[in-house]
């Protein structure tokens, strides 16, 4: 039809699949071109499809819940603005697949009560804002579909002010949660990538002295400018120059050949609570200063925590860190490796231990920060001695800083 346009899913994507999470309008609504007119959610990022064009939602392909491949169709859009809305009685409406006779079956959805007493469903990211915020969701006003609170109006009420705690919640109870779409698609992921590849774990420890006491000599300048000088910077520098040292690291396993990148862009693992993580990227890291990865972590750091990621953000890492140690654990292994990448760094807990060190000639036990260090590779493009160089290297670098000032 000349005066219809399809709505049709990004063909880029980052994460195994996409499900449609929330439909923002409904069939008849009226809509601007470039407005959000839809929720997709991935294991890796949440993101909203915007309209197309002027014009009036009229057929809607794909209901909440329902998985979208890149390149389909979502919704058709008609450019007359004259369809009127009880148009929506031809075609399919978006609830018709989330019934809340379906809830236990794996909608991705929540219940919660709206000011008239009656149900609304909840995605698991807004649950998670409310959560992190301490929220009530009869204190928010929604904006999306019959009244659906979306992801920005818990944004918009916290950006004006204080919130009220939400009451005390009841002890919990066991029962059965089902699966969102987030938490298949990190298990689907997860499971390939070992089934693929075979990982091999190297480990090393790191004395963190040097870099702490750069730290507290730059970290206030730093933060002036906007810039959290966390230990993570630091780790992302050290990985960086590494790379140099064994440059396979940085690579991609083809069944014909070797693919050895250029930059490295190195994914810094940003825990999301229940949900899972994900796993923003510092795009061509290897060229950043330390204040330019610290400004760059922060960015992305605090953009995962309101889930204000693009899908650009997640894309193209070569590389991966999981700060593991920041919940406690000193050694984790195997990490699993985010594939199609050939390893994943690892740091445990850093924490003060004894060590033996070189005194004015002489052996002496002293107390300095340690933490283990861990390189998970692909044994498939890595070798024990390519391993042991990367994390040798790295470990230089964290324990001679200064690199630079």
């Amino acid at each position: 039809m000349a005066d219809a346009m399809n709505i049709v899913m990004p063909l880029e994507q980052e994460g195994s699949k996409s499900v449609v999470r929330a439909w923002l309008k409904k069939i008849g609504d009226a809509v601007k071109q470039d407005e959000p007119i839809v929720e997709l959610e991935t294991d890796k990022v949440a993101v909203e499809v915007p309209a197309p064009a002027d014009g009036v939602l009229t057929s809607i392909a794909l209901g909440e819940g329902d998985e979208a491949a890149p390149g389909a169709t979502l919704g058709v859009l008609s450019l007359n603005t004259s369809v009127l809305p009880n148009a929506r009685s031809a075609v399919r409406d978006p609830g018709a697949s989330i019934a809340p006779v379906a809830l236990g079956s794996g909608s991705s959805l929540r219940s919660a009560r709206n000011d008239g007493g009656t149900e609304q469903r909840l995605s698991p990211l807004v649950k998670r804002l409310l959560s992190d915020h301490r929220l009530d969701a009869t204190d928010i006003a929604g904006t999306g579909r019959d009244g659906r609170i979306t992801h920005k109006d818990v944004e918009d009420h916290i950006a004006r002010g204080p919130a009220k705690p939400a009451a005390p919640t009841a002890p919990v109870k066991g029962g059965k949660i089902p699966h969102d779409a987030m938490r298949r698609s990190i298990a689907e992921h997860m499971s390939r990538s070992v089934a693929i590849a075979p990982h091999v774990t190297a480990v090393f420890e790191a004395d963190f002295s040097a870099i702490m006491a750069h730290r507290a000599k730059h970290k206030d300048t730093y933060a002036k400018s906007g810039a959290q000088l966390t230990f993570s910077a630091y780790i992302v520098r050290a990985a960086a120059e590494a790379m140099k040292a064994s440059p396979n690291v940085n690579a991609r396993w083809h069944d014909d050949f070797l693919e050895v990148f250029e930059d490295a862009n190195i994914g810094m693992g940003v825990a999301l609570g229940d949900k899972g993580l994900i796993v923003p990227v510092i795009k061509r890291a290897q060229a950043l200063t330390l204040k330019e990865t610290a400004t760059a972590l922060t960015d992305v750091t605090e953009r995962a925590r309101k889930n204000a990621l693009k899908p650009a953000d997640v894309q193209g890492g070569t590389f991966s860190i999981s700060n593991h140690g920041v919940s406690g654990s000193l050694v984790a292994a195997p990490i699993i490796i985010n594939q199609p990448q050939s390893a994943i760094l690892g740091v445990g807990k850093l924490e003060k231990r004894v060590v033996v060190r070189s005194v004015g000639g002489a052996d002496a036990m002293v107390i300095k920060p340690m933490a283990y260090v861990s390189l998970t590779i692909d044994h498939r493009v890595l070798d024990g001695h390519q391993t042991n160089a990367w994390l040798t290297r790295f470990v230089e670098v964290l324990e001679t800083w200064p690199l630079e000032d």
